[in-house]
């Protein structure tokens, strides 16, 4: 098992959410221990919500929607998040003024400004399965997920190669002569794309030895996991796009650029998506997140926060207890499970409190780390 590791700066955690008209909760306070929460209770009832509410209000993220409207609760016209998370007071409102930031109870301008002394958040769910044998559109989100969170100016760079793109995309829609036009976008395109591009393919070289190296701890085997990227405009993305432009304005739309960027992974050489097992594709997904984790927490020399949604149901024994050995020492868990008989028999849950989810509240529930 690898050593547990020495943190140059105290732990960072949440200890204490609030939620106000999110999703399924009305009301609800809490106070979190350092160790974590685990949540338990049957589906539908709010466990997720609640991984939810401490991603967006510490990564202004949510794993399950891009919209912002949509986590307000049925009725209701807009929601609120605040807790205690990362040493600041932090609360993120959203209604019909829209988005309303505030860290100690001082407004902050821009979400760029909020993110700028936020926390760092790993999310763990069984849709993670789709980052080995799904789109490429998912280990884009993965990858994005990572870069927006170790490097703050890649965040800008991504929101404005979004808008040029979009901006492209409907000139070469239009059909009729915009070259000009088209032109302007695409410098946008390359200056905030090459950004994206060089993130990328840094954040992937440091991913490759964490994500082996967890690959073999939690399968138990020796799986030699290989990453690379696959970046959509090969090694000149101003070149790429003036190559591309007659088969752009032929389909109407962008066909190069970070946008159609993939992850390539490989298990014992071959392609995971094609020749890993399930099991094995679990496995893979599981570490690709443990790497992650270990990204981050180099970077800001303190463990993120671990997000893990009913995970542990489809794993045995053996790969629970792996996983569990391979968090970093102290971090924060916040774990939900509609079974609860694995948890006797796994180690790592000690200091953790336990709650039932039901009927848009919360009540203590036997099983947490006593």
């Amino acid at each position: 098992m690898p050593r547990a590791r020495a943190w140059l700066i105290p732990l960072r955690v949440t200890r204490s959410l609030r939620l106000l008209d999110f999703r399924c909760f009305p009301k609800l306070r809490i106070d979190v221990p350092d160790a974590g929460l685990l949540l338990t209770g049957d589906n539908a009832r709010g466990k997720t919500t609640l991984l939810e509410a401490i991603c967006v209000l510490i990564r202004l993220h949510s794993p399950r929607t891009r919209k912002f409207g949509t986590l307000a609760r049925f009725g209701t016209s807009g929601f609120g998040i605040a807790g205690e998370a990362w040493g600041m007071d932090r609360q993120v409102r959203h209604g019909r003024g829209g988005l309303q930031l505030k860290v100690d109870g001082e407004d902050r301008a821009s979400q760029t400004a909020y993110l700028g002394d936020g926390g760092l958040v790993v999310w763990m769910g069984n849709e993670d399965i789709e980052l080995v044998r799904g789109p490429g559109e998912t280990r884009r989100r993965f990858l994005d997920f990572v870069g927006c969170q170790v490097d703050p100016p890649y965040r800008v760079a991504l929101h404005r190669y979004r808008r040029a793109l979009k901006a492209k995309n409907l000139l070469l829609k239009d059909g009729r002569p915009r070259d000009a036009e088209i032109a302007g976008y695409e410098e946008i395109l390359v200056e905030h794309g090459t950004r994206i591009i060089a993130t990328r393919a840094a954040i992937i070289a440091e991913l490759q030895a964490f994500a082996a190296q967890a690959q073999q701890t939690i399968s138990g085997r020796d799986e030699p996991l290989a990453l690379r990227y696959l970046p959509a405009s090969g090694d000149d993305l101003r070149a790429s796009i003036l190559q591309a432009r007659e088969r752009e304005t032929r389909q109407r739309q962008a066909v190069v650029g970070p946008h159609r960027d993939d992850l390539e992974i490989r298990l014992h050489g071959l392609p995971a998506s094609e020749f890993a097992s399930e099991g094995q594709q679990r496995t893979i997904a599981l570490a690709l997140k443990l790497a992650q984790g270990r990204l981050l927490g180099d970077k800001a020399r303190t463990p993120p926060v671990y997000l893990m949604d009913d995970i542990f149901g489809e794993l045995d024994p053996g790969r629970r207890n792996a996983l569990m050995s391979h968090l970093p020492t102290g971090a924060q868990k916040w774990i939900t499970t509609t079974h609860t008989g694995w948890l006797r028999e796994t180690p790592g849950l000690n200091g953790m409190e336990a709650y039932r989810v039901a009927d848009g509240g919360l009540e203590p529930a036997a099983g947490g780390g006593q």
